[in-house]
């Protein structure tokens, strides 16, 4: 009999996944469960949607046709309700059960809310799906005044959508500067004058005591822990994920803010894999446990996941590293690695709009910051693959030109 495959969730780690067993598998039968009433499109390009940017022809990845003529079952508006893990079978509101051979659980996260007083206020957005970005894109265009809720990769969207969309915004951060787990305040401050260039105005050492609304509900602005009031009728909030594992809660499978597996995609029980957002996977490079909802992690981590749910012995490992870029400047910017996980830090400004950061663990390059150019990050990436222990080299390694034929022959090169 054909081996029966479902996975939970269509987003890029689900959809890779679905492919890939396909290919390895041109018999089995595959179910993709999703939540969502649309299939898998481009999150990195609903940004550029939300700041008016883009029509909505290009976002979209795999249309419905695309799973028929692979002969995959996709089933959309369908909440999984649970696993039953010994019979093997998944529960869903809309289908009833579907059994299963293999599983994959790829089923992202939900937007975490902020806890305070009118946090559901109407007006206040949080940004992940395609449907989020079409009603920010709605209330952006008419509105005059925002605040931006979020010192991280997806807060910056969010004050991006605002400056494409001449909202004049507050960007409320609790630190001294943007992204402080990567950035140092120098670096920080390339971005603190790229958004003030764009009309919107970093505050720092602030954040959100409470949300204002109107007597309808709808929001009117926030007020700081420093009592300051900021006027916002158009708000946006990034402060993380919440992990979908509810579902799960009845299973023997292992959660740690998100769910556990290794580096095969596996989880601690037989049959059940998990890839994307959702992972807390075992990093053959960091030789420890660790997270990243990078979208290139998430397509491999799904590659591999579908490799090893049609393999009869695990035999591809998920080994990667991952970047992440934002465009909404005049300078470019990426991280790559890990860049805070490092507890050995080296950077070096180069002009105006032009600095890097590179982070180390254990003597090893991990992960880094470039902004202004990006050239260097294959050599980068290079380094944290071969894990060679160059922190003692770091001179070297900022050379604006980085030649890593300049850097000292690995020990193991040494004693032959």
């Amino acid at each position: 009999m054909s081996a029966s495959h479902v996975i939970i969730g269509d987003g890029i780690a689900g959809s890779s996944a679905a492919e890939t067993i396909r290919e390895q598998d041109p018999d089995a039968d595959i179910t993709v469960v999703t939540e969502e009433g649309e299939a898998l499109y481009n999150r990195i390009l609903i940004k550029e949607f939300a700041k008016g940017k883009l029509p909505e022809a290009p976002i979209s990845i795999h249309e419905e046709d695309w799973y028929a003529e692979r002969d995959i079952d996709l089933e959309l508006n369908t909440v999984v309700t649970g696993v039953d893990t010994d019979e093997k079978v998944v529960t869903t509101h809309e289908s009833g059960e579907i059994e299963y051979d293999k599983l994959l659980l790829a089923t992202g996260g939900t937007p975490t809310q902020l806890p305070v007083d009118n946090s559901d206020a109407e007006g206040i957005h949080h940004f992940w799906t395609f449907q989020d970005a079409r009603a920010i894109r709605e209330h952006a265009d008419e509105s005059d005044t925002g605040i931006v809720v979020g010192a991280g990769l997806l807060g910056i969207d969010l004050a991006a959508i605002c400056g494409a969309q001449d909202i004049e915004a507050h960007y409320l951060m609790r630190g001294n500067r943007w992204w402080r787990y990567a950035l140092s305040l120098e670096g920080a401050e390339i971005i603190h004058d790229a958004l003030e260039a764009n009309g919107v105005t970093p505050v720092f050492d602030s954040g959100v005591d409470h949300f204002t609304t109107d007597d309808d509900g709808v929001v009117t602005g926030a007020v700081d822990p420093n009592g300051e009031e900021y006027e916002g009728e158009f708000v946006g909030v990034a402060i993380g994920l919440n992990f979908n594992t509810e579902f799960l809660r009845d299973t023997d499978i292992e959660l740690d803010d998100g769910i556990v597996v290794d580096e095969y995609m596996q989880t601690n029980v037989e049959d059940v894999y998990a890839a994307g957002d959702i992972t807390r996977f075992y990093d053959t490079i960091l030789d420890d446990y660790t997270q990243n909802g990078a979208w290139g992690s998430a397509k491999e981590q799904g590659a591999v996941a579908g490799e090893n749910m049609v393999a009869d012995d695990e035999a591809e490992e998920f080994r990667w590293v991952s970047s992440y870029s934002i465009t909404h400047f005049d300078f470019p910017f990426l991280s790559f690695g890990h860049p805070t996980l490092g507890d050995d830090h080296a950077e070096r400004k180069y002009s105006d709009t032009e600095w890097r950061r590179l982070a180390f663990k254990d003597g090893k390059l991990v992960g880094g910051v470039l902004i202004g150019d990006l050239a260097p990050q294959s050599k980068y990436k290079q380094l944290i693959r071969e894990e060679r222990e160059v922190a003692d080299q770091k001179e070297v390694l900022l050379e604006q030109d980085v030649d890593l034929e300049n850097l000292d022959a690995p020990a193991a090169a040494e004693s032959e």
